[in-house]
């Protein structure tokens, strides 16, 4: 079943190739049916998986290069397992956004997303080191042609940007992964969690990991490239990238950082706390200021992984539950709001919020749905947003009081750049002829918000589901983080 969910859209990006040239509706159709194939097949995942049972379920190990101790192995458990769900359901929706405003190279385009929808699905997968990190690099080459071929006019430097700000630290993380690898050896994922490092080694180690997922997260200083990439990505290039590829940073923390060497993580977990903090509040107020919608959407991304990281590197069930629901929550609705600013350029062909005001008046659907996402973004309680952040929340206030109290200020001002952008761009009087040309979202539109609505619902109510989900393999993992491998190091009593 994983190597199908990992593989199927590869073969239908293999399809859409022979199909050939010239066949636009054709492509669409093709890739719209093998996504929607996947959800179906990564829903049958979900059916069969059992929450009770924190270790990896449905493994598939194949010897790959016995030479070297590699082999392809899969598998899923309650913390892969929403990234797996939630790839699937948003590569359809961006592909249904991409409908109409993809019109060169079609092909190409349907192409490179399903093989993006693959790699992104199989590192969520993979339980070898080497195959995480073939498929982790592998992912960069369709995300690098959607930005430099279907993006704005500085689609090539934000493209290059891009590739080489994730490439740099990708190069620390296989000199990583080669050094526990070997030193281990095995590049066994669930085998690594129960080998012994040296406290110095475990340093090391750490500190290359974090640069290469600092980088993806996106954290504070190592975030700039994000906001070029939003502005010149396509709708659909800036929906996968911020709901999905995001997260895969914050999956690196959780599956090799905390588990295989945790006492480096408890040791550096002051330092993350600090670095998340400024990302909360400086990028908020860095939001409060952008004149371009995409570019404050952007911002409030790197904020809110903010309170991610730091939901992670609390260390306790409440953290890390919250952490992990929250990269869901955010893929969902920092994916709504990108889809929202993709249906308004499609009509207007600008960013600009000086340019808006008014919508409200002729696209009363639009607003409607616009509010709702800003709602949930700002975590109104009743929404997917609250329960993420009340959960980190408390498990920031049970590692670090001080913690919790700056994070909480980053709630206050993210309610204050979202609300501010909100009131911008649907109310006031209507001063520009191409609002008053604006006609009301179309059927199809509608129906790329309607899953999205119903899980920011369905989270905010009843978020017991997602959270029996995780919940095995999150105590799990809590009690990796607390043992000490290397016994005796002073260096470690000291952090006792």
């Amino acid at each position: 079943m994983l190597s199908l969910v990992t593989f199927l859209p590869l073969i239908g990006a293999l399809v859409i190739f022979l199909i050939g040239r010239n066949r636009d509706n054709v492509a669409r159709y093709a890739a719209l049916t093998v996504s929607l194939l996947t959800l179906v097949v990564s829903l049958q995942i979900y059916a069969g998986f059992d929450t009770s049972i924190a270790g990896f379920q449905m493994v598939e190990s194949k010897t790959w290069l016995p030479a070297l101790g590699l082999s392809y192995a899969m598998g899923v458990d309650g913390i892969s397992l929403p990234f797996i769900l939630l790839t699937a359901l948003l590569t359809p929706l961006c592909i249904l956004s991409s409908w109409k405003s993809i019109n060169k190279r079609v092909m190409e385009f349907m192409m490179a997303f399903l093989a993006l929808e693959s790699f992104v699905i199989g590192v969520f997968c993979a339980l070898d080191f080497i195959l995480f990190y073939i498929l982790w690099e592998a992912m960069l080459i369709p995300m690098f042609l959607i930005i430099g071929v279907w993006g704005g006019p500085r689609r090539v430097y934000a493209a290059l940007k891009f590739f080489l700000y994730t490439l740099a630290g990708s190069v620390l993380m296989l000199i990583a992964v080669l050094a526990i690898g070997l030193k281990a050896g095995t590049f066994s994922i669930p085998e690594l969690m129960d080998a012994q490092f040296g406290y110095q080694f475990q340093i090391w180690a750490f500190l290359a990991f974090f640069i290469a997922f600092a980088v993806k997260v996106p954290m504070w200083p190592v975030h700039t490239w994000l906001p070029d990439a939003h502005v010149e990505a396509p709708t659909a290039g800036s929906v996968i990238l911020a709901g999905i590829l995001l997260k895969m940073g914050a999956y690196g923390f959780i599956r090799f950082s905390i588990p295989i060497l945790p006492d480096a993580a408890r040791f550096f977990a002051p330092m993350v706390f600090t670095l998340s903090v400024v990302a909360i509040i400086y990028t908020a107020l860095v939001a409060l200021m952008q004149k371009d919608l995409k570019k404050l959407i952007a911002y409030s991304s790197v904020s809110h992984m903010g309170f991610v990281t730091i939901g992670l590197f609390a260390l306790n069930q409440q953290g890390l539950e919250g952490g992990i629901l929250q990269m869901v929550n955010h893929g969902i609705v920092s994916g709504a709001l990108f889809l929202l600013v993709g249906v308004i350029y499609d009509r207007m062909h600008t960013r600009e919020i000086a340019k808006f005001g008014g919508i409200a008046l002729r696209m009363p659907i639009y607003a409607v749905i616009f509010m709702l996402f800003t709602m949930a973004s700002v975590g109104l309680p009743g929404t997917n947003g609250f329960v993420g952040e009340f959960l980190i929340l408390l498990g920031a206030f049970l590692a670090n009081k001080y913690v919790a109290l700056f994070a909480a200020t980053g709630v206050v001002i993210g309610a204050a750049y979202m609300l501010w952008m909100f009131k911008k761009v649907l109310f006031g009087e209507i001063h520009n002829e191409d609002v008053k040309a604006l006609k009301e979202i179309t059927a199809r539109e509608v129906v790329l918000f309607v899953p999205l609505i119903v899980l920011v619902f369905w989270i905010g109510f009843y978020p017991a589901p997602f959270l029996e989900m995780m919940s095995a393999s999150v105590g799990n993992l809590v009690e990796q983080s607390q043992v000490v491998k290397t016994i005796g190091t002073a260096a470690v009593a000291a952090v006792h």
